[in-house]
């Protein structure tokens, strides 16, 4: 029997769902909306509230409160409408060298296995059935292919069976509508890539990550040394180099935040750093225009996170956003051309590592120091959208008061 093909919600979405208009909990990495159970909850719909948008795992499990028996598991799983990733199934992502396996929820059999060696497979659901991990023998836990056409009927959003340009170009989503949908994420055959185009334009819109350093570290290459040839020493041509790498930071967070996360302008802190970006953060068009372009630039990789090859920027595209880059390093130092070169070169050898690193976050096994960042990235997609812009370091979130600091959601809180 397939799966019900259900999304996946970012923990600051659960529990944002806590009041009795809208009651969500969660069970491990099971979310359930039980507005419609409030009143007819043998225990009283208050119980219930105190849970509203929390895990309560424990509290069923409370022989003082009540032990819940197998049919009020089963009743709950009428209420079942996505799924979120809690911090042992996060932290065993991190860790995996195939965290595509892992997420987006549910895992494949691997996944699974992985999940079970590492204690955190109670009451993850498998991607072929809608038992769960801890309930199932390895030999059953085989990935059969989501059932992408329920997904389409369910939730009137897009069929990643067919071409997703014009499904976002001619389905008259409202704003709203589509920010809810894009940042539930889906899983995809593997790591692969839905259709976008459906035509000759398809492989433009796919690069493996190698291209990046194959592409642009000649270019990078050639470039420097032309600066370096106008500079009066080496250690010149290095500040300047230096300086924009240093600047390329900046302009990640920039780009991340301002333009790929236009959708939604927050003011976490009442500073003027935060005023000095609303400028370019303040809205996403609710139009076909706006929302297609977000789609394009930033959408898929949240709808389909684990793409291995919508990971990076093709090179067509990075030409288009660097070259106002290139015109503005010459601007700024307009005195001398070998400068702005440096600065230009260091720049985009900053951009390639964190294209490469953004790719290695979410595809490869990596030392301690960036399975932090990968951690950070994760929560990023995984508990709140909103934050943590930074995928290289997270410097930038702490300047301007995004840094993403999430509690666990699968917390126990007993009631004294």
């Amino acid at each position: 029997m397939p799966s019900r093909t259900l999304p996946n919600f970012t923990a600051k979405e659960v529990a944002a769902h806590n009041k009795s208009e809208s009651c969500w909990v969660t069970l491990g990495p099971k979310v359930f909306d039980v507005t419609d159970f409030l009143e007819s909850h043998p225990g009283g719909g208050d119980l219930i509230m105190e849970y509203a948008g929390k895990d309560v795992s424990e509290i069923m499990q409370d022989e003082v409160q009540h032990l819940h028996s197998e049919n009020a598991y089963d009743a709950l799983d009428e209420f079942l409408i996505g799924f979120v990733a809690t911090d042992p199934i996060l932290s065993t992502a991190v860790k995996s060298d195939h965290p595509q396996d892992i997420l987006p929820l549910p895992p494949n059999k691997s996944g699974a296995q992985e999940l079970r060696e590492n204690g955190a497979a109670e009451h993850v659901p498998t991607r072929n059935a809608t038992e769960t991990i801890d309930t199932l023998s390895t030999e059953v836990l085989y990935r059969g292919d989501m059932d992408l056409k329920e997904d389409y009927r369910k939730h009137k959003f897009l069929n990643l069976e067919e071409p997703l340009l014009m499904q976002v170009w001619n389905g008259g989503f409202s704003k709203d509508f589509y920010l809810k949908e894009v940042h539930r994420a889906r899983p995809y055959k593997n790591g692969g890539s839905p259709p976008l185009f459906g035509n000759f334009l398809e492989p433009f819109s796919k690069t493996a990550w190698w291209v990046i350093p194959l592409v642009w570290w000649p270019c990078v290459t050639y470039g420097s040394l032309l600066a370096y040839s106008g500079m009066p020493s080496v250690w010149q041509f290095a500040a300047y180099w230096v300086t924009g790498l240093c600047l390329w930071t900046l302009v990640e967070y920039g780009l991340h935040r301002g333009l790929f996360h236009v959708d939604k302008y927050v003011l976490p802190k009442e500073t003027t750093l935060q005023h000095a970006y609303q400028v370019v953060c303040r809205y996403l068009p609710d139009n076909r225009v706006g929302i297609t372009g977000h789609f394009l630039l930033h959408g898929i990789h949240h709808y389909v996170p684990m793409d291995r090859y919508r990971l990076v920027m093709p090179p067509a595209l990075f030409v288009v956003l660097a070259t106002p880059f290139y015109k503005l390093a010459h601007t700024v130092f307009y005195w001398d051309w070998y400068v702005a070169m440096a600065v230009f070169c260091g720049g985009i050898f900053g951009y390639t590592l964190y294209d490469c690193t953004h790719y290695f976050l979410h595809h490869k096994q990596l030392p301690s120091f960036y399975r932090q960042l990968k951690s950070y990235h994760f929560d990023h997609h995984w508990k709140d959208h909103e934050n943590g812009f930074g995928v290289t370091s997270r410097f930038w979130d702490r300047v301007f008061g995004t840094e993403l600091v999430m509690p666990d959601l699968s917390k126990r809180v007993k009631v004294s």
